[in-house]
C-alpha cells in the first residue's frame, strides 16, 4: 500500500461520516463485526474508532485499500499506517479517525470495544 498523497481540498464530511462511509466500505469487502467507536471525551487525539474483523490477509488489505481509496476520494489524507505487511492488525491513521482491521484471534486478544467500553457505539449502517 503506498501513502496517499495530499490533497488540496479535503473533505466536507464530518469525523462521524467518514467513519461511517469506513464502516460501509469495508462492510462491501466482506469485513464483518464491525463497530464504530465515538471516542469524544475520551481521548484528545481522535474522534473515532473503526474496528473490523477480516478473514485473510488478502482479505485484510482488501479492505485496507479500499477504505484509504475511498477517503483519498474525498481529499483526506492517510497520516499513518502500522500492520499492513503481517496483517494480523493493520491500523490506518486519519488524524480525528483511526480504522482498526484485525484477524479474529487478534480482534479477541486485544479486545479493544472492552478496553474502550466507556465509548459509545454508533448507529452507521442506517445513515
Amino acid at each position: 500500500m503506498e501513502d496517499s498523497a495530499a490533497s488540496t481540498q479535503p473533505s466536507s464530511l464530518t469525523a462521524k461520516q467518514r467513519a461511517t462511509l469506513c464502516a460501509r466500505v469495508a462492510e462491501e469487502h466482506r469485513g464483518w463485526d464491525i463497530v464504530v467507536l465515538d471516542m469524544h471525551g475520551l481521548t484528545p487525539i481522535f474522534d473515532y474508532f473503526v474496528l473490523v474483523t477480516g478473514t485473510s490477509r488478502r482479505q485484510m488489505h482488501t479492505v485496507a485499500d479500499e477504505v484509504d481509496r475511498a477517503l483519498h476520494e474525498l481529499g483526506e489524507r492517510r497520516l499513518g499506517i502500522e500492520g499492513y505487511e503481517s496483517a494480523r492488525w493493520i491500523l490506518l491513521d486519519y488524524g480525528d479517525l483511526v480504522v482498526h482491521i484485525l484477524d479474529d484471534a487478534a480482534r479477541k486478544f486485544y479486545d479493544l470495544e472492552h478496553l474502550w467500553a466507556d465509548a459509545p457505539r454508533v448507529e452507521w449502517a442506517q445513515q
